[in-house]
């Protein structure tokens, strides 16, 4: 699991930022790619990078501001005339159909592909395999904007191979159906359960990517205890009323969140052009004092979400 930017400016594109795009690369773990906002000239910034738009399946957008979802329908043509042939589905506001729809139907775009369409009016659980959840919550914003919440369900603990041994089961075959957890009969007419040849479970992982936001208790609901909190920082330290005023969070806003929440990392964008160079590192420095994993992105950052490590029993933590 990585987390890719492809875009990490605010408002307009800039010389050294573009507008706001985020990739969720899930090629291990699903075989595919989840966009979050696609701001202007994203099918750009793909070129730059390994993606293959074929594998973006899930798109979710935020808002409806132009500078997260502009680059939407070049980059849903572009997808079908680059092997894009499987379904796409397309969570956001509602309101997001008819963006889409009327931008293709009056460039008389045709696609390859079929687009589902999961327009969000409540908070809560948007989707769920045997691997994943995703949930969005409202944030505060001067339009109906989102935040999502990924989560990756349990991974099965360890097969023992050695306690295996112990018990004289042999090994073939049947060590796959216990790592699986089923109950198998044994040639020797024993019955043993793979529950217990495992070792404790690999508790998933957990990103949280917010849209544009003031401070409001539904950032805490998807922060809590994330792995990975991607945050905006329109404003620095100093400017919580301007923030206030524009709708949007300060880098120091966003640290104090992570430090809240039990966050393991945390990284901003939607960053202001007026921050350039030696002002971007400012912006981070600024936040390290409040919560010292922090980043300040740029584009084409890429990110991997490890795996915490797990505490063998007995040993100290």
């Amino acid at each position: 699991m990585e987390i890719e930017f492809l875009g990490t400016g605010a408002g307009s594109p800039g010389k050294f930022r573009n507008v706001t795009s985020t990739a969720l690369r899930l090629l291990d773990e699903r075989n595919s790619v989840w966009l979050f906002d696609v701001g202007e000239a994203t099918q750009h910034q793909i070129l730059r990078t390994t993606l293959k738009p074929r594998k973006i399946d899930k798109i979710f957008i935020t808002h409806l501001h132009g500078d997260h979802i502009f680059g939407l329908p070049g980059l849903l043509s572009s997808r079908s005339f680059q092997g894009g042939n499987e379904p796409l589905t397309i969570y956001g506001p509602k309101g997001i159909r008819s963006f889409v729809e009327i931008s293709l139907r009056v460039s008389e775009t045709k696609l390859s592909y079929k687009i589902h369409y999961q327009e969000l009016a409540e908070d809560g659980l948007v989707f769920e395999d045997n691997k994943f959840r995703v949930y969005a919550q409202h944030l505060d914003h001067r339009i109906e904007c989102f935040g999502y919440r990924v989560e990756e369900k349990d991974h099965p603990g360890e097969l023992q191979v050695e306690k295996l041994k112990a018990a004289q089961i042999p090994s073939g075959p049947v060590y796959g159906k216990l790592k699986s957890g089923e109950t198998v009969t044994l040639p020797d007419g024993r019955t043993v359960n793979g529950e217990d040849f495992l070792g404790p479970a690999q508790p998933g992982r957990i990103v949280a990517i917010l849209g544009d936001t003031r401070q409001t208790p539904g950032e805490e609901k998807l922060a809590r205890n994330a792995d990975v909190l991607v945050h905006e920082s329109t404003f620095a330290k100093g400017e919580s009323k301007l923030a206030r005023a524009y709708y949007h969070s300060t880098n120091i806003q966003a640290a104090e969140l992570a430090k809240r929440m039990n966050v393991k990392m945390l990284l901003l964008n939607h960053i202001s052009a007026r921050y350039t160079g030696k002002m971007a590192l400012d912006l981070q420095h600024q936040a390290r004092e409040v919560f010292s994993n922090t980043k300040v992105v740029k584009d084409f950052d890429t990110v991997d979400v490890p795996f915490q490590k797990l505490i063998k029993a007995g040993a100290k933590s």
